[in-house]
């Protein structure tokens, strides 16, 4: 062996290591990345900053955003409670909060704690596809389902009380002369469990109130307009912690991670 060469067992090992994939970074207190764009911190400032109330048609609530920051009820740290006023009876769309800038192909990392058996919320990608957050429903209107296009991944929810996390990567749906061409497309993983791989997304459900384009055709109607990341109100305690993003561009339909 020459001097300053690699013993032959290191020398495999390391060839090995180069072509292992990478592990995706997942899972409840996955730092953002030094390259990701912090949306929430626990902070009133980046709360003000980086969000405003979802201007939809059955809109109630005024600004500033009435979400309170809260002591975070399990670890240290500040964290924000879904739970607006104006949302009280589950109203969705009254008092829904959306980040201020828009996004086409992006990976997610968002941590949530549902408070109270029954809490809903919901996780919308580009203001029209909902990831549900709704305790105690393992239907594919449940906890975790692209609502109403994948089974709830149900075994991988904490439960109530404790913190679970979605990391998402998601490519918007490509349009030629005007028309869909490619569907919008989805990779999550439930606290650190993949639960669907390049799951295409179809439209967008529950109406004009739900989100961008629920009222074009009865959601089949997408557009090519970019949307924001969107936290429902329902007048529940859920809380959220720990939203970052990154910002891709996906040229394939590929968002396996």
């Amino acid at each position: 062996m020459k001097t300053g060469a690699l013993p032959i067992g290191i020398a495999i090992l390391f060839c090995l290591a180069i072509n292992l994939p990478v592990k995706a970074q997942v899972g409840v207190d996955t730092p953002p990345p030094t390259d990701a764009q912090v949306l929430f911190d626990g902070s009133k400032q980046l709360l003000h900053t980086n969000w405003t109330y979802w201007e939809g048609p059955r809109l109630s609530a005024s600004l500033p955003i009435k979400w309170a920051i809260e002591d975070d009820p399990v670890d240290a740290g500040t964290v924000m409670n879904s739970n607006d006023p104006s949302a009280a009876g589950g109203k969705y769309g009254s008092a829904d909060i959306v980040t201020s800038q828009k996004f086409k192909d992006f990976r997610l990392h968002l941590e949530f704690l549902v408070g109270h058996e029954g809490g809903n919320s919901g996780l919308y990608l580009q203001n029209r596809y909902e990831i549900q957050i709704l305790d105690g429903d393992s239907t594919k209107h449940g906890m975790g389902a692209v609502i109403n296009e994948t089974p709830s991944p149900y075994h991988a929810y904490n439960g109530v009380g404790k913190w679970n996390s979605y990391d998402v990567v998601f490519r918007a749906a490509r349009f030629k002369n005007g028309e869909r061409s490619e569907k919008a497309m989805v990779t999550l993983y439930f606290n650190g469990n993949k639960v669907y791989t390049n799951q295409t997304i179809s439209q967008v459900w529950g109406g004009v109130n739900s989100g961008i384009d629920g009222g074009n055709d009865q959601g089949k109607g997408i557009t090519d307009t970019p949307g924001g990341i969107k936290l429902q109100a329902e007048g529940h305690p859920v809380l959220y912690r720990n939203i970052w993003i990154k910002e891709l561009d996906l040229k394939k339909a590929d968002t396996d991670f």
